[in-house]
């Protein structure tokens, strides 16, 4: 499992140089927080998200769900947040004053704090023990807070238990459905409040998970 997660870390900043190669930063950024904005909406019927509440978000990448929060302070996790800043022109932490960027694994990161709004968006199946990070959302969340998922979820049986013994998917360690991810959180105590279908696929669907500690 060491492997395939340091293989897919490596896969994971090849694909994002490739697909930004072409790409406007400023017409790039805009779009991407305009599809932050619709997310935060969906959230927002059932939670609230305000400019009080202290976010977390693991797994950011360059151009993770923080860039839609200007004020709120935000606590942002990714083990290759400074590689993205010397390899993309995409990403400059000065860009964002209010954030706090940490380069860790989500299993690893160490802070005292809790947040009112956790974050882990198209990254938890990129972990390298996915129990450690599962265990890491329910620890960093405040009581009453949220945990804010969006994940690939394995449509067909078959498939699933395939990619999991062969490499049909190198960018993604761990191969769940959607029934399981959702009993991860609630063995931690937390309560799924809404499962929604972002984007319908042959192989996975793309589903955003709100759950309350």
């Amino acid at each position: 499992m060491v492997f395939r997660w340091k293989l897919a870390q490596w896969l994971e900043l090849k694909w994002w140089k490739n697909y930004l190669s072409d790409k406007s930063k400023e017409e790039y950024l805009t779009w991407k927080k305009n599809y932050w904005k619709a997310i935060l909406n969906k959230v927002s019927e059932l939670t609230e998200v305000d400019s009080s509440k202290t976010v977390c978000d693991l797994g950011c990448g360059p151009a993770g769900i923080f860039i839609a929060f200007p004020v709120n302070k935000v606590t942002c996790v990714d083990p290759l947040i400074d590689v993205y800043e010397k390899q993309t022109s995409f990403f400059r932490k000065v860009d964002y004053s209010n954030a706090t960027f940490v380069q860790s694994t989500m299993e690893e990161f160490l802070v005292k704090e809790k947040f009112d709004l956790v974050f882990c968006m198209n990254a938890i199946n990129h972990v390298r023990d996915i129990a450690k990070g599962f265990d890491k959302l329910e620890e960093l969340c405040a009581d009453g807070g949220s945990v804010i998922l969006s994940i690939d979820a394995h449509n067909l049986s078959l498939f699933k238990y395939l990619f999991r013994l062969l490499p049909g998917d190198f960018l993604h360690p761990h191969q769940y459905d959607l029934a399981e991810y959702k009993l991860f959180l609630e063995k931690r105590g937390m309560k799924v409040l809404k499962t929604e279908l972002l984007k319908k696929e042959f192989f996975f669907d793309h589903y955003l998970i709100i759950a309350q500690k």
